[in-house]
This record gives structure tokens, C-alpha cells and sequence, in this order.
């Protein structure tokens, strides 16, 4: 059954609203953690505290090395998923080739063959 290009954009909205809902779940925490619960911040150099006019930039230090360190471990989950995803097809192939050792030749170009055909095929038919 095809997927209509509808059902596709209802999908991305979603996965657009959780983004925005995980994105501002997290600044609240970030704002709580700095603003409200300030005995839990503290800014540590060569053994002394913090303290004068830098003080209060540390909140915004804080709050964008947070922000850097979420989009580099979205980069970092996504590469690991699809290595997993390949190290998953990897396997399966060598599955394919012990249940049917001499069918996974023709199996494989008629495969691609169906991927290519269910791909062009028009959503409405």
C-alpha cells in the first residue's frame, strides 16, 4: 500500500512538535537549574569560585555549551543509528545467504527490481 504524500506531512508536524516540545522541556530545565536552584550552579576556576561581573555570563556560558552539546549528540545518535541500521542489513544479508544459500543471487537484483517498481509506481493505483 502506498504512502500518500499527506500521510507524510502529518508525520513531519508531529515530529516537528516534538522537537519544538523536547527543545523547550529542556531550556526550562537549563532555567531552572540557573535561575531558580542557584546553590546548584557554581563556576569553578583553578579551585576559586567564580564570582564579580562574569558571574552572570556564566548562565548564558552555560545555557549555549548545553545547547552545542545537544546538537552534537543528535549528529552522534543519527550516525550511530544508521551504522546500526547497515551492521542490521549486514546481517540479514548473511542470514538470507545460510537459509538460501544459492537463491540470495537472484533474490537480491529482484528485490532492487521490486524497491524500483514500488517506488515509481503512482500513489493513486
Amino acid at each position: 500500500m502506498p504512502v500518500s504524500l499527506t500521510h507524510l506531512l502529518k508525520g513531519f508536524a508531529m515530529i516537528r512538535k516534538t522537537a519544538i516540545l523536547l527543545a523547550i522541556l529542556m531550556l526550562s530545565i537549563v532555567a531552572w537549574g540557573l535561575f531558580i536552584d542557584e546553590s546548584a550552579t557554581r563556576i569553578i576556576i583553578n579551585g576559586h569560585e567564580l564570582t564579580g561581573p562574569f558571574r552572570g555570563a556564566g548562565a548564558i556560558i552555560g545555557l549555549t555549551a548545553l545547547f552545542c552539546a545537544s546538537i552534537l549528540l543528535l549528529f552522534v545518535f543519527a550516525g550511530i543509528g544508521i551504522f546500526l541500521l547497515g551492521i542490521l542489513l549486514f546481517a540479514s544479508l548473511i542470514v538470507a545467504w545460510l537459509a538460501f544459500p544459492l537463491l540470495l543471487f537472484l533474490l537480491l537484483p529482484l528485490a532492487i527490481v521490486w524497491l524500483f517498481i514500488a517506488l515509481t509506481r503512482k500513489s493513486g493505483t
